[in-house]
């Protein structure tokens, strides 16, 4: 907390800028693995094998893309936040909160209410106690320190939770493998994983034959690989390098170097997923396919209370069984931390995109941590209710839940940052329509995945065609194309972008000076008060480290007088960063053309 300077954007936001490559690294870790991918990729990989092990392996890359093409974009541009970029390189206002509002339902659909039903699934499994307590008694604890410290705060204890998560996912993996009897035995008996009791004369509990298959069929599998490929990447682009829980950890980093090398480390850990997560998801399958494969609705309803599968418990369900009661508090640990990690990213970067891009516009900008605190009780809220929807979707597997329902919404999205970062003829009115035309469209088709959910094994698929037929990663394809026809159509009909916006674009080339801060024009943004702030209010502020100021003005984090985001970087390093990224891309290109 008191690491940095939080009176200001700079140390409230970015941590001071000053962070060095391995927290950088851990954090973007810690952000991405939750207890949704505890519990999903597990849940997933008891369900349909190693197919979902794609996302991260195509993670991988994208965190690689990040460090060596959009980030020196971004550092030299001087943002905080992704929406202010595309405020600077288009103009106007109306994209910077229509892509802010949008930031802020998707952390609700795909990130809070994920990470929150994740963990309560874990805590009930085993302590017995009620989902929504568990839940409350959590998010106490995670909002304290995510207001008080900023992203310091974050970024230091994700370094730590990182550690916490890899000694405990790597125990549990080897009692794993040890009670199945090792790496070969997985092959052999998974196939025969089915559970004793399910419907008669149906593909019910019987695993996939092309379970140990990363490409699948393209027309009839649940993952085709044309869609791995091609539609995997777009949506994965928005999350690695447009959004703003991943980019604000980047941003940190004192230099492109050290941004850099982050992402290496992250790019280096997301090889372990595969081993200490979606693996021992398939090995409790083999131990206990009666629970975790259950395919009977009143069977399912009864194991894990969730007629439409129990798969989700699959990594709890290790955890209460294999682990003697020391090591069983362990992964307790392991899996509080993997949640609160990716709760306090989300909650520091809701409250940036709020203060920053939201709440300035509306009214003066004093006490700005006194409002995070209420907009995060806000976005809790909303995404507790939402959670009985992510129980019930896609036939109860949590990860792929998580990955159509960013496929609906993040193609646009990653279409707008790409062609604003390398096509200078890129407009705001091209830019802006192709978002709202490009999200109606993935609107719809989320409603009507929603209305026409995906059918029980033992159930007619009666969905029209344009779902049963359009898998979501093929619409993932269609989405992009649409939302880049509509971008360069009218980009090229309407006026040009100023020198000065397209200039940002190819800030990558120049000496690395940054622009000034803008202005804030509004009269409103004032920060005088001349009222005295309560007891209670001081000490609010106190923790927020908000200055107090005399004559009882109580100063907001200030925009900052010079930012860092120099562009320089020490030559015989670059050749060490540089060699290790041909290094990663190999182990990454390796792994995917083994398990293809």
């Amino acid at each position: 907390m008191w690491k940095t300077k939080r009176s200001t954007v700079n140390g409230y936001f970015l941590a001071g800028k000053n962070m060095t490559w391995w927290p950088v690294g851990t954090s973007l870790f810690a952000s991405n693995v939750g207890s949704g991918h505890f519990i999903g990729l597990a849940g997933s990989g008891a369900a349909a094998g190693i197919g979902p092990v794609a996302y991260e392996w195509n993670g991988m890359l994208m965190v690689l893309v990040l460090g060596w093409f959009f980030l020196p974009i971004y550092i030299a541009s001087g943002v905080t936040t992704m929406p202010e970029y595309l405020q600077r390189r288009f103009g106007g206002k109306r994209i910077q909160i229509f892509i802010a509002i949008l930031y802020l339902f998707i952390y609700i659909f795909t990130k809070i209410s994920v990470d929150m039903y994740a963990g309560a699934v874990f805590i009930q499994q085993a302590l017995g106690w009620d989902i929504y307590l568990a839940v409350v008694l959590l998010l106490v604890i995670t909002a304290f320190y995510t207001v008080a410290g900023g992203l310091a705060a974050v970024i230091y204890t994700d370094a730590a939770q990182t550690l916490v998560m890899l000694m405990g996912a790597l125990t549990l993996m080897g009692f794993s493998f040890t009670e199945v009897g090792g790496w070969q035995a997985v092959f052999d008996r998974y196939s025969s994983a089915i559970p004793s009791i399910r419907p008669p004369n149906t593909t019910c509990g019987i695993p996939r034959e092309d379970a140990f298959h990363l490409f699948r069929d393209p027309l009839t599998s649940d993952l085709p690989w044309p869609g791995v490929l091609l539609g995997m990447s777009i949506p994965s682009m928005w999350y690695w390098c447009s959004d703003q829980v991943i980019v604000q950890r980047s941003l940190a980093a004192k230099n492109l170097l050290h941004a850099k090398g982050g992402s290496l480390l992250a790019a280096y850990l997301k090889v372990l997923p595969f081993f200490m997560m979606l693996l021992p998801g398939m090995i409790s399958r083999i131990l206990y396919p009666d629970e975790v494969a259950c395919a009977d609705p009143e069977a399912c309803k009864k194991v894990c209370g969730n007629s439409v599968g129990c798969s989700d418990i699959a990594y709890a369900k290790l955890v209460m069984e294999l682990l003697p009661s020391g090591l069983r508090g362990l992964m307790m640990a392991v899996l509080l931390a993997a949640l609160m990690s990716s709760l306090t990213s989300i909650f520091n970067s809701s409250s940036t995109l709020f203060t920053m891009d939201l709440w300035r516009h509306m009214r003066r900008a004093s006490e700005w941590e006194l409002m995070i605190v209420v907009f995060v009780l806000v976005l809790v809220v909303v995404s507790v209710l939402w959670i009985p929807l992510v129980q019930a979707s896609q036939g109860g597997q949590l990860f792929i839940y998580i990955q159509s329902i960013s496929i609906y919404l993040q193609p646009p999205v990653s279409v707008v940052f790409l062609m604003g970062c390398f096509w200078k003829r890129t407009n705001e009115k091209g830019a802006f329509w192709g978002l709202v035309l490009g999200l109606l469209v993935g609107l719809v088709r989320m409603i009507l995945d929603f209305i026409y959910p995906v059918p029980q094994c033992y159930e007619t698929d009666s969905r029209p065609d344009v779902i049963k037929y359009v898998h979501y990663l093929y619409f993932s394809i269609i989405l992009s194309l649409f939302t880049l026809t509509v971008v360069v159509c009218i980009s090229l009909t309407a006026e040009k972008p100023t020198e000065e916006q397209v200039s940002l674009a190819h800030t990558r080339h120049s000496d690395g000076s940054c622009p000034p801060p803008r202005a804030q024009n509004n009269p409103s943004m004032s920060t005088k008060s001349q009222t005295t702030p309560s007891k209670l209010k001081n000490i609010l502020l106190w923790l927020c480290g908000m200055k107090q100021e005399s004559g009882g003005e109580n100063a907001p984090p200030s925009l900052p007088d010079t930012v860092v985001c120099s562009l320089e970087e020490d030559p015989r390093l670059r050749h060490v960063v540089n060699g290790n990224l041909i290094v990663c891309l190999s182990v990454a290109v390796f792994l995917i053309a083994y398990w293809a």
